[in-house]
């Protein structure tokens, strides 16, 4: 096990915006095919993580080694390739509108690969049924639920068939049955596909059921990173009043 190389290595990650750190001294690894779970409170810097991993955002100081391939110099050119080896799904599920559900699925399929169009709906029919959205395919963004919109989401962010899939809150307000919907299907993209995923989430149960591994943030730093049943029964009082639902009460 132990000379499997790590499909993300962050070290020692700094970003910072003027005086203000966002986050600081972070490490942390993503083995090939497992989830790890970011929590912590709002403002802590858990989207900002994704942000560097997808290339938005360039590290202040510290190194992001994916796939082998050590990111900090890389041109646009390169984190374009290696995007294509990505699937991202947002907050706010961010369809196109004006595209329809088999549309907005096929968007990155159009876009980086040269299919024929029975080859790209053969695509699309099987990612919707993966999430459990048979026949959808003529939607419009507008006629779905939030739920829906996740789901859609996630088929378009495995359209690309990725080694790596990125969740951005993805259970951000929806209902407890939903968010255990999509929990479902993180687990279930992880078993199936093998993706390494990182999952960004301020939900506890998600982050159970999910992860193979949670790391804990708060104030910029990574103050506990274990095992699902670490966490658990973590004696860290910053991590045990966080998953108690006993949010740090200071404001920013």
């Amino acid at each position: 096990m132990n000379n499997i190389e790590p499909m993300i290595k962050v070290r020692q990650l700094k970003i910072a915006f003027g005086a203000k750190e966002v986050l600081n001294d972070v490490n942390f690894d993503v083995m090939p095919g497992e989830t790890l779970a970011i929590i912590g409170p709002s403002g802590t810097g858990k989207s900002t993580v994704i942000k560097v991993l997808t290339g938005l955002l360039q590290p202040t100081a510290g190194s992001v080694i994916i796939d082998n391939q050590e990111t900090n110099a890389f041109t646009e050119e390169e984190w374009d390739g290696l995007r294509k080896h990505m699937g991202v799904v947002f907050q706010y599920s961010a369809l196109f509108d004006f595209l329809t559900v088999g549309e907005n699925v096929a968007f990155g399929l159009r876009r980086h690969f040269q299919l024929d169009e029975d080859e790209i709906q053969r695509r699309v029919g099987i990612l919707l049924d993966l999430v459990g959205m048979p026949g959808t395919q003529s939607m419009l963004p507008s006629e779905l639920s939030g739920g829906m919109k996740k789901r859609v989401g996630l088929a378009r962010a495995l359209a690309m068939q990725p080694q790596m899939v990125f969740y951005d809150e993805p259970t951000s307000g929806l209902d407890p049955v939903m968010t255990m919907t999509i929990s479902r299907l993180i687990r279930k993209t992880q078993q199936k596909l093998g993706v390494s995923s990182v999952l960004v989430t301020h939900d506890m149960a998600s982050a159970y059921y999910a992860a193979d591994r949670i790391a804990m943030l708060y104030k910029g730093k990574i103050v506990q990173l274990g095992t699902v049943e670490e966490i658990k029964n973590s004696q860290n009082p910053v991590v045990k009043a966080f998953i108690n639902g006993q949010e740090w009460k200071e404001e920013e």
